[in-house]
């Protein structure tokens, strides 16, 4: 409610062949009113692909992938197996943590404190305590044309001065490719 106070009047825009085409997306994007107007299909014909896709639907089901297994054939134990089964029981945010035993005490080395510094820095509030002065840096045309960059990244600021589009011709493939866009569900 809050924030239609202080709304003021708006600036009416004229209704343009883009505005009418986003207001038919907005109800094709609706899960009931995409389906209105859908007409008749063209039945394709079953495939053996097709029935292959059918039986991989029915066994994605936890249940149904069970029911008919036979029976397997044993595999023997290898070292292998034995270690990734060690790693699975490893991979339990307990489990990890028994039998842990002592650990070995490492020296305190310029690395590990250099490293420890960074660790505070990477703070979001720390990094920018004892900030210090900086070294001014001149401008130069790449840092102006890094900067007309970032403006441009605005997603405001890129349409200012748009110009002139080159208008291209409506073929059958680009009235395909807008019907397909006008069909496709939020869902």
């Amino acid at each position: 409610v809050l924030y239609k106070e202080d709304l003021g009047t708006g600036i009416p825009t004229p209704v343009t062949p883009e505005i009418e085409r986003v207001k038919r997306n907005q109800e094709h994007i609706s899960s009931v009113l995409y389906k209105e107007g859908l007409g008749t299909g063209i039945p394709t014909p079953v495939t053996p692909e097709m029935e292959r896709v059918k039986r991989n639907q029915e066994n994605i089901s936890s249940v149904l992938y069970k029911e008919g297994l036979g029976i397997g054939t044993p595999v023997p134990v290898t070292p292998e197996m034995e270690r990734v089964k060690r790693n699975q029981e490893n991979f339990s945010s307990v489990l990890y943590k028994e039998d842990l035993g002592t650990g070995t005490p490492t020296p305190v080395t310029p690395e590990i404190e250099r490293v420890k510094r960074n660790q505070e820095n990477f703070s979001s509030v720390l990094y920018k305590e004892d900030l210090g002065t900086g070294t001014p840096t001149p401008v130069t045309p790449e840092i102006e044309r890094v900067k007309r960059n970032q403006e441009h990244i605005s997603s405001v600021l890129y349409k200012e001065d748009l110009g002139t589009g080159t208008p291209t011709p409506v073929t059958p493939e680009v009235e395909r490719v807008k019907r397909n866009q006008e069909h496709i569900s939020s869902v």
